[in-house]
């Protein structure tokens, strides 16, 4: 029995990710088309055929592809189940376009750890209010991605900058409630993207955005003792809604916002 198409599509709040594209298909046949955006494909079943700039190639499970803008390509299950993947549709800003032509010859990207990257911004993506998580990973995924089509060896150290790594934090410290996206933070303190990341989580064991989730949960706890109502208590620590600061709170502390704001002693009657 072939089973009917199902996808899912929607307009991410990340500069430099236009589209998101989950999808499952048994026979549906892309005919020959291009984008003005890199295409960013995993698969989490079955395997793709496609023919891009008049050569054949295939999309398997455990590989990145990356298709370049421009480029006219088309795409077909490589079997009867059919394929389901997940895809960025990357702004042409994110690469140059001196690297269309490396990408032409080298689309398929056997690469478990930017795999995992790629699956962990998707997932990001989809959780609202954690776009800072998803700023990082597109700044790791972005720069692996130039190091595949450029053929730069192997993993990049990681970063020995403590002074960078405590003014990052200061900016946070600073910015708790309204926030601080990572292409900021970086104007503000002179340095690369994927620089501070390494040197923050270097300095302090773990990134800028779970520093920054676990500083708001603190302060919720604190509204939370003080008698404010989770919903207000969620906004007013920088959560986006109760539902975002629930998921965190439970997350680190075992419990969620309303539990723990009950378990106090009862105040003496009157």
């Amino acid at each position: 029995m072939v089973q009917p198409p199902w996808v899912r599509a929607w307009r991410p709040r990340l500069p430099g990710v236009d589209e998101v594209f989950h999808a499952r298909f048994t026979d549906h046949v892309y005919p020959l088309h291009t984008h003005d955006t890199w295409t960013l494909l995993i698969l989490d079943e079955g395997m793709v055929r496609y023919d891009l700039d008049r050569h054949e190639r295939g999309a398997l499970d455990r590989t990145v592809t990356l298709l370049p803008p421009h480029v006219p390509h088309n795409g077909r299950p490589a079997g009867p189940r059919g394929f389901r993947k997940r895809v960025l549709y990357l702004a042409s800003s994110q690469l140059d376009d001196r690297l269309i032509g490396l990408a032409v010859d080298r689309p398929v990207v056997a690469d478990a750890r930017l795999r995992h990257q790629v699956d962990a911004l998707h997932r990001a993506l989809e959780r609202t209010g954690d776009e800072l998580e998803a700023e990082c990973l597109l700044a790791f995924v972005r720069e692996r991605l130039r190091d595949h089509l450029e053929r730069r060896p192997g993993p990049r150290p990681p970063a020995r900058d403590p002074g960078i790594a405590h003014r990052l934090r200061d900016l946070l410290d600073a910015r708790v409630v309204e926030g601080v996206s990572l292409q900021e933070a970086a104007r503000t303190l002179h340095a690369h993207p994927t620089h501070l990341v390494r040197a923050f989580s270097r300095r302090f064991g773990m990134g800028p955005h779970r520093y920054l989730i676990g500083r708001r949960v603190a302060l919720a706890r604190t509204l939370l003792l003080d008698g404010v109502p989770p919903r207000l208590a969620a906004t007013s620590a920088g959560f986006c809604d109760q539902s975002h600061l629930s998921r965190h709170f439970k997350r680190l502390l075992g419990v969620g916002p309303g539990q723990y704001a009950r378990s106090g002693p009862r105040p003496p009657a009157s």
